[in-house]
């Protein structure tokens, strides 16, 4: 086996690097400028990948949360100026449709820059290396390339409201008499009565016990209670005799739970 060292090396030898193994970093990327001029200054490296995207890559040979706001800057000239650059590099085969890529390289990634990365509406890589040198050919330095996991943003909170809720209703009339039936229901007992959002429905509570569901359809609705034989029944509303019944049964249901 042969042996070897872990070494460090300047930026400039780094960028030299990346220059000659670009397809060690990933599959099918290709080095295409170095030192390139931009409205935010010279930026180190830029490759095309093989979906034919321009990749903007800002190097780093310590752990350096600076470079990204760096990286965005380089990134920010180049997406700017998109058209005229893949015309430049088109015999490379940089095409005008991919969306610009920002890729950070450097020895290790902070945490809190990890954590940024996932905020940032741009494609971005993270690639970690580690230079070696073998024992028996001194000076020839061998870049070990990792890409990091970037932390998936976490899905938004989706916020229900009786308004979200009765919107889905499309006849108007049929959003009216739910309207006035939350009304009524809410005044069987103020004070110990809520109406609360769900995903798809209300739910109808008294004392914070559901005695009710009332889930809204275009052009209809159905309230799920129990039935006088204590079964949880849903009781579709299409006309005023259908919902006098199944209001009859509600207050029945509210009324024991009160």
């Amino acid at each position: 086996m042969r042996r070897y060292k872990i070494v460090d090396v300047p930026e400039s030898r780094l960028e030299h690097l990346v220059q000659q193994g670009a397809d060690l970093i990933e599959d099918g990327l290709k080095y295409l400028d170095h030192q390139r001029r931009t409205g935010a200054g010279r930026l180190d490296v830029l490759f095309v990948d093989s979906g034919h995207a321009l990749v903007v890559a800002e190097l780093k040979v310590v752990e350096d949360d600076s470079m990204l706001m760096q990286g965005l800057a380089y990134y920010d000239s180049i997406a700017t100026n998109l058209e005229g650059l893949c015309r430049a590099y088109s015999d490379s085969g940089v095409k005008p449709g991919e969306e610009p890529r920002l890729m950070l390289i450097a020895p290790s990634f902070s945490p809190t820059l990890q954590s940024l990365c996932k905020w940032i509406n741009v494609p971005i890589s993270l690639i970690s290396f580690t230079c070696i040198e073998f024992e028996d050919a001194r000076g020839d330095i061998v870049p070990i390339f990792k890409e990091v996991t970037v932390p998936s943003k976490p899905e938004p909170i989706e916020v229900y409201t009786i308004e979200k809720r009765l919107q889905y209703i499309t006849d108007k009339g049929v959003r009216k008499r739910v309207e006035t039936l939350l009304e009524e229901v809410k005044a069987w007992d103020p004070e110990r009565t809520t109406i609360d959002a769900t995903k798809y429905d209300l739910s109808l509570k008294v004392n914070n016990r559901v005695f009710a569901y009332l889930a809204p359809r275009r052009k209809h609705f159905l309230i799920y209670t129990n039935d006088p034989q204590g079964k949880w029944t849903g009781y579709p509303v299409d006309q005023e005799d259908e919902l006098t019944a199944a209001k009859q049964q509600m207050k029945s249901n509210f009324d024991k739970l009160r």
